[in-house]
C-alpha cells in the first residue's frame, strides 16, 4: 500500500497548537484515543447540515432562502458550503432566459424562484439591477443575510466552503489516463482555500488539509476539513482515506443522488470503507479514527424527487454546551455526535468500554441496532476487485475487498434500549440503528431511516 509520511506542515502544527492552546485535541493531528463523550449535563443535542449548495455556485435558489428552509425544519445550525468560494463580497447574478430541460422550463434564479425570494424577504431586501440590457440580483453575503436568520440558541450560520479539486493522472505506454475529483469541505474558515494539484488522491486530499489546519493556527479560529463523498464518480479509496494525517471526519451518509453511498459489485460502499479504515488506522497505520457525517448535499430546493438532490436528507445531531461555532466544533472533536437519515437518538453513551443508545420511538416503528466492528486478530488480507466482465480501462483506482473479519457484526440487538459492553478484544465498535420506516423523499429506492453513532475504540488496559 502507497505510504505518505507525516508532513512537515502536520509537524509544524502540533507544537504550534501546543504553543498557542488553540482548541484542537491531539487525536486529529497526530493519533491516540478519542475523547470519552461529554457528560448530558449543561448540554444538548443541536441538529446540523453541513454540506448544502446555493446560487453561489451550483445550488438552485438564494442563500438566504436555503437557510430559511433549514431553520423552518427545525434544524439549529447550517454551513452553507458553496464550491471554491466563501460567500464575501460583491456578487450579481445575471437572470438568463429560460430553458427547457428534460420537460420542465429552467430559469435558474428566475421566475417562481425570483417570486418566492421577493415575496419572503420583500423589495428593500432583494436587489435588482439592469446591465447590458440584462437583468441580475445581487447575492447577499453571509455577512449581510445571517443577521435575518439567526436567533442565540435556536439557530446559527456557519461559514463553509466546499473546496472542490480533482487528481489527474497521464496517460502511459501501460495505463490509461486517469483521475477523479476531490471534494473537501472547510467548516468555518475565515479565508478561503485553493483547490490543490496532484496526480493522485491521498497526495491532493494532505495538501488540502494541511492548508485548512495551516490557516487555524494562523487565525486562531476552531475550524475542521471533512472528505466528501468519496465515492463519487470512484475518486477517492478507503485506502487513500485511511493514510491522511490531520482529518478526521468523512461522510459516510450523503444523500445527493450520485454519489453512491452503497457502492456497487466493483466498489465498497461507504459503510464497507469506514470499517476498512477504522481497522488499518487503529491496528496498522497508528492513526486516530475517522468519524463518520450524514449530509445533504442540497442543491434542488424546488422538485423533490429520486434523482435531485433535496434538503432534509442527511444531518448530524451534536451535543453541545452552547450554540456556537467553537462549541460545536470541540464536540465533534471529540465524537460526541451522530449521523441519521431519520432516526432520532435521545441518549448516546461512548465511554469506558459500554457503547450505549436510547432510541426515539415513533409508533409503528420498529428499530434494529447492528454493533459493527473488528476484532484484533482479525485475519489482514484483500484483493483488488476485478472490474465487471466487459469493462475495461477504469479511470480510476480499483477498490479492495476485505476479509469478513473487518467490520464484522458482533451483535444486534432490537428494541429502543440497546448496550454493548466491550469484551476485550475488539479493535473498536460501531452501532448503526435501522428503523422499519421509509425514508421521506428517499435518495435511493428502498431506503429507510437509519442513524450511525461515531465508534468506540478499545483502549488496552
Amino acid at each position: 500500500m502507497m505510504k505518505f509520511p507525516l508532513s512537515a506542515v502536520t509537524c509544524a502544527l502540533r507544537s504550534a497548537f501546543l504553543c498557542m492552546g488553540v482548541l484542537i485535541p491531539a487525536i486529529a493531528l497526530l493519533g491516540g484515543e478519542a475523547n470519552p463523550a461529554a457528560p448530558a449535563t449543561e448540554s444538548r443535542w443541536f441538529k446540523g447540515n453541513l454540506h448544502t449548495h446555493s446560487l453561489w455556485s451550483d445550488g438552485d435558489d438564494y442563500p438566504e432562502m436555503v437557510a430559511d428552509w433549514y431553520k423552518r425544519e427545525g434544524y439549529h445550525f447550517l454551513a452553507i458550503s458553496d464550491h471554491n468560494r466563501l460567500q464575501q463580497g460583491e456578487r450579481w447574478f445575471p437572470l438568463r432566459p429560460p430553458t427547457v430541460s428534460s420537460g420542465e422550463i429552467v430559469q435558474r434564479g428566475g421566475g417562481e424562484v425570483l417570486e418566492k425570494y421577493l415575496s419572503r424577504f420583500g423589495p428593500d431586501w432583494v436587489k435588482l439591477r439592469e446591465r447590458d440590457e440584462r437583468k441580475e440580483v445581487r447575492l447577499q453575503p453571509l455577512a449581510e443575510y445571517r443577521s435575518l436568520l439567526e436567533e442565540p440558541g435556536r439557530f446559527l450560520m456557519i461559514p463553509s466552503e466546499e473546496i472542490t479539486s480533482s487528481w489527474k493522472r497521464p496517460k502511459t505506454d501501460v495505463a490509461p489516463e486517469m483521475g477523479g475529483p476531490v471534494h473537501i469541505n472547510l467548516i468555518n474558515p475565515r479565508d478561503l482555500v485553493t483547490p490543490a494539484e496532484g496526480d493522485n488522491a491521498l497526495n491532493v486530499m494532505q495538501r488540502t488539509i494541511d492548508a485548512a489546519l495551516a490557516q487555524r493556527v494562523k487565525t486562531g479560529q476552531p475550524m475542521f476539513p471533512h472528505i466528501n463523498h468519496p465515492n463519487f464518480v470512484w475518486g477517492i479509496t478507503a485506502e487513500e482515506l485511511m493514510q491522511l494525517h490531520g482529518a478526521q471526519f468523512f461522510e459516510v451518509y450523503n444523500g445527493h443522488a450520485s454519489v453512491r453511498n452503497t457502492g456497487d459489485a466493483a466498489h465498497l460502499g461507504t459503510e464497507e470503507m469506514w470499517d476498512a479504515i477504522l481497522t488499518r488506522r487503529l491496528a496498522e497505520l497508528h492513526l486516530p479514527p475517522m468519524f463518520g457525517l450524514g449530509v445533504d448535499d442540497s442543491h434542488h430546493y424546488h422538485s423533490f424527487m429520486i434523482g435531485r438532490s433535496n434538503p432534509g436528507r442527511g444531518w448530524i445531531m451534536v451535543r453541545a454546551r452552547h450554540l456556537t461555532a467553537e462549541s460545536l466544533v470541540a464536540a465533534m472533536e471529540a465524537g460526541d455526535f451522530y449521523a441519521s437519515s431519520g432516526v432520532t437518538l435521545t441518549e448516546v453513551r461512548r465511554s469506558g468500554r459500554e457503547l450505549a443508545l436510547e432510541i426515539q420511538a415513533e409508533p409503528g416503528v420498529t428499530y434494529v441496532t447492528k454493533f459493527i466492528g473488528t476484532r484484533t486478530n482479525y485475519d489482514p488480507t484483500s484483493q483488488i476487485i476485478p472490474p465487471p466482465a466487459g469493462e475495461a480501462g477504469a479511470k480510476t483506482l480499483p477498490h479492495r475487498r476485505y476479509s469478513k473479519d473487518v467490520g464484522t457484526v458482533f451483535a444486534e440487538v432490537s428494541g429502543v434500549n440497546v448496550t454493548y459492553t466491550l469484551e476485550g478484544d475488539e479493535l473498536y465498535v460501531r452501532a448503526k440503528v435501522i428503523s422499519s420506516k421509509p425514508k421521506p423523499n428517499a435518495s435511493i429506492v428502498g431506503e429507510v431511516e437509519c442513524a450511525w453513532t461515531q465508534p468506540l475504540v478499545n483502549t488496552p488496559k
